[in-house]
């Protein structure tokens, strides 16, 4: 049923041409054209099949082996110079029923489903909606498949959600090519689906708290993540506002989260005694480069679903404020010159004054990205509570020792206990960097050098912060993993070991994992670690 293609390949590339990078082999596995479709599980299984023996055919040759889905990481971290795969014919949505859900689960069953790696987010949203259902949060757009996301720790800006992986209920990996190399991970914890769904999915349960909190952020690295269960809730609304506010009083709400005992008020978003409310959704624009009272915020109240309600996209299509990288190349098409004399201009030119308003469901808000050309962007996470003292210290770095093409932005998530994540702070503020690619000139140091710089100027003002895998850095930096996770790098380290055999580590590695020291094997002589696992 599964038919696996091999094209022979001189290099590949990320979808915002961050590469390219060497590549000998490429697979794309997809369905053979059959006149019967046979049921949805026993093509889930026969793809399982097909993944095993492609990595035993890597590991027989000595290769490593790599998944990806829409290439949307700006990093090398999905990169695989030997052999990668295309996972984006594998989206089968797996219908749950009664014997599938866990009889001790505190989840309501209505909620849990269960998706083969290579759905899209769009495609998720669809399923769910059909169901009466929504995700809990996304990223800015809807393009990456589930496992790309949960790999990599996307995340948006829901500030008592966290991320997409923080959602995610169990994990069905591919760790090699034995028959007990298919495993269903979940925590122990919190179980959601039963011995007998696994059964049906031809995999070993494992339930281990800590092995699946290391597994959710995994950087490709755990084996070939086959399918995920994810918590849905019921459908809802957003009320979005993209207004300007004074930048006093959104630095004040960015420190101390505190929207009721600030002056931050949206239009008739408040309560009954007149104070502000506390957004489901808080997003801040910052241009560097100019020197203005105001600073472009987007906020979002979450809303029971009704009908009907009006109709979003004649906005939402032309917005450029929901994607930092649209945004800038909105403005780099009305000044197509240079890069120095673009960053002049947008330094002369503050940004447009805009007063939009929305209202529609988490998926029509999140809609499609309407850019794929070169790029580049950079994600520091740290503690909402030195937002303004991280910011200040990125902005000034970018005044002084720049100016790079890039505009500034914060959203702010709730820390996660994914072992890896980006969002490792109880309130965490992702400050991101998103602009064009740019060449290193006498006005301008290279895209590395500024990473090096930018990583520098944080420690040297000693504010604790890790980076969004999925975007550039220099990831190569001394000690940057152990001064961003600590013993939690090592822990981390410690569970892919246990889980995978000397041989398949490195089948499941990449010049990603080797430069920031997190390929290296734990040895590990723990018995009762092992035993549980």
């Amino acid at each position: 049923m599964a038919r696996t293609t091999a094209y022979k390949k001189e290099h590949w590339d990320t979808m915002h041409n961050n590469g390219p990078f060497p590549l000998k082999t490429l697979y794309v596995t997809e369905l053979e054209g059959e006149t019967f479709m046979p049921p949805k599980i026993d093509r889930y299984n026969d793809a399982a099949l097909e993944i095993s023996r492609l990595i035993r055919e890597a590991a027989d040759a000595g290769e490593g082996f790599r998944a990806y889905g829409s290439r949307w990481s700006l990093s090398n971290i999905a990169h695989q110079k030997e052999r990668m795969h295309f996972n984006g014919y594998m989206n089968l949505h797996i219908p749950l029923t009664g014997e599938d859900f866990h009889p001790g689960t505190a989840y309501d069953p209505s909620n849990l489903f269960f998706f083969e790696c290579g759905n899209t987010i769009k495609e998720i949203s669809r399923v769910l909606a059909e169901h009466g259902k929504s995700l809990k949060t996304t990223g800015a757009s809807n393009g990456q498949t589930i496992a790309g996301c949960i790999s990599t720790g996307v995340h948006g800006a829901a500030i008592d959600i966290g991320a997409i992986h923080d959602f995610v209920t169990g994990i069905n990996l591919i760790t090699g090519p034995g028959p007990g190399d298919n495993v269903y991970l979940e925590r122990r914890s919190r179980p959601a689906l039963s011995d007998d769904f696994a059964a049906k999915i031809k995999a070993r349960v494992i339930r281990n708290d800590e092995l699946f909190n290391a597994a959710l952020v995994s950087l490709g690295s755990f084996g070939f993540i086959h399918g995920v269960t994810i918590e849905a809730e019921n459908i809802f609304l957003l009320n979005r506002y993209v207004r300007k506010v004074r930048k006093e009083i959104v630095l004040q709400v960015a420190d101390t989260m505190d929207f009721l005992n600030t002056e931050f008020r949206i239009d008739g978003e408040t309560g009954n005694d007149g104070k502000g409310l506390r957004p489901h959704h808080f997003k801040v624009y910052i241009n560097p480069y100019v020197d203005e009272p105001d600073y472009v915020v987007e906020v979002m109240y979450k809303k029971p679903y009704r009908i009907p309600y009006p109709d979003p996209f004649p906005v939402i299509t032309t917005s450029v404020y929901r994607d930092l990288i649209y945004l800038f190349v909105k403005v780099a098409e009305t000044f197509p010159k240079s890069i120095p004399w673009l960053i002049k201009k947008i330094g002369k030119k503050a940004l447009p004054e805009v007063n939009e308003t929305t209202t529609g469901t988490h998926a029509e808000t999140f809609w499609d990205a309407p850019y794929q050309g070169p790029a580049f962007a950079c994600s520091f996470g740290v503690d909402h509570r030195n937002s303004s003292k991280a910011l200040e210290v990125l902005s000034r770095l970018a005044r002084t020792e720049g100016p790079i093409p890039g505009i500034f932005g914060m959203r702010f998530i709730k820390g996660s206990d994914a072992t890896l994540a980006p969002g490792r702070f109880p309130l965490t503020c992702m400050i991101e960097i998103d602009g064009t690619l740019w060449k290193k000139s006498k006005k301008l140091m290279s895209l590395t050098e500024f990473s090096k710089r930018m990583i520098e100027e944080m420690q040297a003002n000693d504010i604790p912060f890790t980076l969004h895998w999925g975007k550039n850095s220099d990831w190569g930096f001394p000690g940057l993993i152990n001064h961003m996770y600590g013993d939690k790098a090592l822990t981390w380290r410690k569970f892919r070991s246990a889980l995978l055999t000397p041989q398949m580590s490195s089948v499941f590695s990449n010049d990603f994992l080797d430069i920031t020291g997190l390929s290296e094997r734990i040895e590990n002589t723990d018995a009762g670690l092992i035993a549980s696992l």
